[in-house]
Protein backbone atom coordinates (compact mmCIF):
# COMPACT_ATOMS: atom_id res chain seq x y z
CA UNK A 1 0.00 0.00 0.00
CA UNK A 2 1.51 3.18 -1.22
CA UNK A 3 1.43 6.00 1.62
CA UNK A 4 -0.18 9.37 0.96
CA UNK A 5 1.61 12.64 0.64
CA UNK A 6 -0.49 13.97 3.26
CA UNK A 7 0.14 11.00 5.34
CA UNK A 8 4.01 11.67 4.95
CA UNK A 9 3.75 15.03 5.90
CA UNK A 10 1.66 14.18 9.25
CA UNK A 11 4.37 12.02 10.42
CA UNK A 12 6.73 14.63 9.95
CA UNK A 13 5.33 17.24 11.85
CA UNK A 14 4.21 19.22 9.31
CA UNK A 15 0.91 21.16 8.62
CA UNK A 16 0.94 23.00 5.25
CA UNK A 17 -0.04 26.67 5.86
CA UNK A 18 -2.58 28.26 3.20
CA UNK A 19 -0.55 29.47 0.14
CA UNK A 20 0.76 32.90 -0.08
CA UNK A 21 -0.84 35.46 -2.55
CA UNK A 22 2.01 36.56 -6.14
CA UNK A 23 3.71 39.97 -4.63
CA UNK A 24 3.62 41.11 -7.98
CA UNK A 25 1.83 40.88 -11.36
CA UNK A 26 2.48 36.90 -11.81
CA UNK A 27 0.92 33.38 -10.62
CA UNK A 28 2.40 31.21 -7.97
CA UNK A 29 1.75 28.56 -10.03
CA UNK A 30 1.26 27.41 -14.23
CA UNK A 31 0.99 23.83 -15.60
CA UNK A 32 1.97 23.15 -19.17
CA UNK A 33 1.47 19.78 -20.43
CA UNK A 34 2.55 17.14 -17.82
CA UNK A 35 4.87 19.82 -15.71
CA UNK A 36 4.43 22.91 -12.86
CA UNK A 37 6.35 25.47 -12.51
CA UNK A 38 6.38 27.21 -9.37
CA UNK A 39 7.35 30.84 -8.63
CA UNK A 40 10.35 31.86 -6.08
CA UNK A 41 9.17 31.78 -3.04
CA UNK A 42 10.67 33.98 -0.39
CA UNK A 43 11.73 32.81 2.98
CA UNK A 44 9.09 33.65 5.65
CA UNK A 45 9.39 33.55 9.54
CA UNK A 46 5.57 34.55 11.66
CA UNK A 47 4.25 35.30 8.16
CA UNK A 48 6.99 38.51 7.53
CA UNK A 49 9.99 37.51 5.25
CA UNK A 50 12.83 36.10 7.05
CA UNK A 51 15.32 39.26 6.23
CA UNK A 52 18.97 38.10 6.15
CA UNK A 53 22.34 38.15 4.35
CA UNK A 54 24.67 34.70 4.67
CA UNK A 55 28.20 35.51 5.18
CA UNK A 56 27.24 38.71 6.86
CA UNK A 57 24.24 38.49 9.83
CA UNK A 58 23.28 34.46 9.25
CA UNK A 59 24.94 31.42 8.95
CA UNK A 60 24.36 28.37 7.08
CA UNK A 61 22.34 26.47 9.81
CA UNK A 62 19.62 29.57 9.89
CA UNK A 63 19.98 29.95 6.37
CA UNK A 64 19.39 25.71 5.59
CA UNK A 65 16.25 26.39 8.20
CA UNK A 66 15.37 29.32 6.17
CA UNK A 67 15.54 26.99 2.76
CA UNK A 68 13.36 24.03 4.48
CA UNK A 69 10.50 26.54 5.50
CA UNK A 70 10.12 27.51 1.77
CA UNK A 71 10.39 23.97 0.63
CA UNK A 72 7.11 23.35 3.31
CA UNK A 73 5.56 27.06 1.24
CA UNK A 74 6.37 25.49 -2.33
CA UNK A 75 4.49 22.60 -1.07
CA UNK A 76 1.52 24.24 -0.22
CA UNK A 77 1.94 25.95 -3.80
CA UNK A 78 1.34 22.48 -4.95
CA UNK A 79 -1.45 21.10 -2.72
CA UNK A 80 -3.21 24.31 -3.61
CA UNK A 81 -3.08 24.27 -7.63
CA UNK A 82 -3.04 20.42 -7.79
CA UNK A 83 -5.83 19.24 -5.28
CA UNK A 84 -3.51 16.79 -3.98
CA UNK A 85 0.10 15.95 -3.63
CA UNK A 86 -0.09 12.68 -4.94
CA UNK A 87 -0.40 13.72 -7.98
CA UNK A 88 3.07 14.89 -8.34
CA UNK A 89 5.32 12.21 -10.24
CA UNK A 90 8.86 13.60 -9.18
CA UNK A 91 10.32 16.71 -8.38
CA UNK A 92 12.16 17.83 -11.41
CA UNK A 93 14.02 20.77 -10.28
CA UNK A 94 15.50 23.03 -7.64
CA UNK A 95 16.33 26.83 -7.89
CA UNK A 96 17.67 28.24 -4.96
CA UNK A 97 18.66 31.99 -4.85
CA UNK A 98 20.48 32.79 -1.23
CA UNK A 99 21.17 36.49 -0.46
CA UNK A 100 24.83 35.99 0.52
CA UNK A 101 28.19 38.34 0.74
CA UNK A 102 30.63 37.49 -2.18
CA UNK A 103 33.08 35.81 0.06
CA UNK A 104 30.17 33.51 1.59
CA UNK A 105 30.74 29.88 -0.73
CA UNK A 106 27.66 27.24 1.35
CA UNK A 107 24.54 28.04 -0.76
CA UNK A 108 24.48 24.42 -1.83
CA UNK A 109 24.62 23.75 2.06
CA UNK A 110 21.95 26.27 2.48
CA UNK A 111 19.92 25.16 -0.14
CA UNK A 112 19.85 21.47 1.19
CA UNK A 113 16.92 22.19 3.32
CA UNK A 114 14.43 22.43 0.64
CA UNK A 115 15.89 19.45 -1.22
CA UNK A 116 15.95 17.71 1.56
CA UNK A 117 12.79 17.59 2.70
CA UNK A 118 11.47 17.41 -0.87
CA UNK A 119 13.02 13.78 -0.47
CA UNK A 120 11.56 13.31 3.16
CA UNK A 121 8.05 13.94 1.37
CA UNK A 122 8.54 12.38 -1.80
CA UNK A 123 11.29 9.50 -1.44
CA UNK A 124 12.70 9.21 -4.73
CA UNK A 125 10.46 10.81 -6.51
CA UNK A 126 11.91 13.57 -4.42
CA UNK A 127 15.22 13.67 -5.55
CA UNK A 128 16.04 16.83 -8.27
CA UNK A 129 18.35 18.17 -10.34
CA UNK A 130 19.50 22.12 -8.53
CA UNK A 131 20.77 25.07 -8.78
CA UNK A 132 21.91 26.96 -5.82
CA UNK A 133 23.18 30.42 -6.64
CA UNK A 134 24.68 33.50 -4.10
CA UNK A 135 23.34 36.93 -5.14
CA UNK A 136 23.88 40.28 -3.81
CA UNK A 137 20.02 40.66 -2.87
CA UNK A 138 16.22 39.25 -2.97
CA UNK A 139 13.33 40.85 -2.84
CA UNK A 140 11.60 42.52 0.28
CA UNK A 141 15.62 41.19 1.92
CA UNK A 142 14.68 37.43 2.78
CA UNK A 143 17.55 35.56 3.09
CA UNK A 144 16.85 33.04 0.70
CA UNK A 145 13.87 32.21 -2.46
CA UNK A 146 13.42 29.40 -3.86
CA UNK A 147 11.45 27.98 -6.99
CA UNK A 148 10.54 24.44 -8.24
CA UNK A 149 9.59 22.73 -11.45
CA UNK A 150 7.20 19.33 -10.93
CA UNK A 151 6.25 16.17 -12.94
CA UNK A 152 2.75 15.48 -12.81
Amino acid sequence: MTIKIIDRLKNLGIDLPPPGPPAASYVMAATTGNTVFLSGHIAKRDGKPWVGKLGLDMNTEVGNAAARSIAIDLLSTLQNHLGSLDKVKRIVKVMGLVNSTSEYTEQHLVVNGCSELLFEVFGEAGKHARSAFGVAQIPLGACVEIELIAEI
